[in-house]
């Protein structure tokens, strides 16, 4: 049983004894007729041709409280399209399927570019925003939740307890994160782990107590992809579409909204997706690009708030984050050994050192450009800029699913 202490400045919601799903279900359901829910899936077309899918259709076709499905497709012909608006079938409620690679999204983000509006590049955090677009378009739902396509443990406690905090009109939250144990039989996570903690703990050693550093550390995992906020969040949030999308989301949480307001769930016992290759030499693939990008995004935010850095400041980040994760290796050798777990030490070093050069690369880049920060427009600029935008998205969409 996890235990009920409460860290940091956001509350953490435990899973403490045998939660009853049946209990959170029923009361998901009458809220959701006051607060609908939609839930957003961004999905890559392989991931319909692996192991979690099948399994995720087949708990999400049980789940009664979800009002809507916005599932937006990338990388996939017009034939695979058909294929999964098919496999998607048998889920008994309204699912929309945003063909991302199709003639009239590609013109969708055609206008967004006519009128000067940079939405960056195809990934999921493009994918997840206009997602979040149509929800607001379609004008059905209240609330938003997101969670990955490739779990390979998925079951539909994880969505149920992921909304719950949201969707209760009970609970005062806003936006809720989910967290969970990245354990086989060994500990996996090495970016929360050994990058992300250690860093934001050193940047707290040599700047001070900082409110943004606080949040931040609060999180048990910053990186997961599972989260449920408010529509009204997902109007003012800017999305990251680089591989800083979790933690510049998080930031842009931080600033539009009170930290009493947001929250993190246990959502599940165990947790297993895809893991990243760690392309220690290549900054452009794996965990080497999500490295930059989050350090990356978190340089930015602290500058954003006042925050002044020079190279003689990123020279001591790079010793002081050093010798902190390398203590927090050892603390990790010895969770592993007392669970019986299998646990490299030269890899968990070889990581470290790899996160050390990310940091490195990521400081000069910002140097080099402090302004370059790749945020999606929030959809209240866009449909300022674009009167009837949400429209045309709809009706792209509609028309598509036809």
């Amino acid at each position: 049983m996890a235990d009920f202490y409460q860290t940091g400045i956001i509350t953490t919601l435990h899973r403490l004894g045998k939660p009853s799903l049946e209990r959170i279900e029923a009361e998901l359901v009458e809220h959701s007729k006051t607060r609908p829910l939609a839930l957003v899936l961004p999905a890559l077309y392989s991931e319909f041709e692996g192991p979690a899918m099948p399994k995720i259709v087949e708990e999400l076709s049980k789940v009664k409280y979800i009002n809507e499905i916005v599932l937006i497709l990338a990388r996939a012909s017009e034939k695979e399209f058909l294929k999964v608006k098919e496999f998607m079938a048998p889920i008994p409620y309204d699912v929309k399927i945003i063909y991302n690679d199709g003639k009239r999204i590609q013109e969708i983000y055609d206008t967004f570019k006519r009128n000067g509006l940079d939405t960056g590049q195809d990934g999921k955090g493009r994918s997840a925003w206009l997602a979040y677009g149509y929800v607001i378009a379609a004008g059905n739902s209240d609330v938003i939740a997101l969670h990955d396509c490739d779990i390979l443990t998925y079951s539909r406690e994880m969505l149920a307890r992921l909304c719950y905090p949201v969707v209760s009109p009970n609970l005062d939250y806003v936006f809720c994160k989910g967290f969970y144990t990245r354990v086989t039989d060994k500990m996996h996570g090495r970016v929360t782990r050994l990058l992300i903690t250690p860093l934001v703990r050193s940047l707290h050693n040599l700047i001070g107590s900082h409110p943004f550093l606080a949040f931040m550390d609060s999180f048990r995992y910053p990186l997961a992809g599972e989260f449920c906020m408010s529509l009204d969040m997902a109007r003012v949030n800017r999305i990251p579409w680089d591989w800083g999308l979790e933690v510049g989301a998080l930031a842009e949480v931080y600033r539009n909204s009170s930290p009493r307001r947001i929250c993190q769930v246990d959502i599940a016992e165990t947790y297993e997706h895809k893991h990243q290759s760690l392309s220690a030499d290549d900054p452009e693939k794996g965990l080497m690009r999500m490295t930059v990008d989050i350090c990356k995004s978190i340089f930015r935010t602290l500058a954003s708030e006042g925050v002044i850095f020079s190279d003689g400041f990123f020279k001591t980040l790079q010793v002081a984050y050093l010798r902190m994760a390398e203590d927090t290796i050892m603390k990790y050798e010895a969770d592993a050994a007392i669970n019986g777990l299998a646990f490299d030490r030269h890899e968990e070093a070889k990581a470290v050192e790899a996160f050390t050069k990310g940091i490195t690369m990521a400081a000069q880049t910002f140097m080099d450009n402090p302004m370059g920060s790749p945020l999606i427009p929030n959809w209240n600029r866009v449909t300022s800029a674009i009167p009837g935008i949400l429209d045309m998205l709809k009706k792209a969409v509609d028309e598509d699913n036809r």
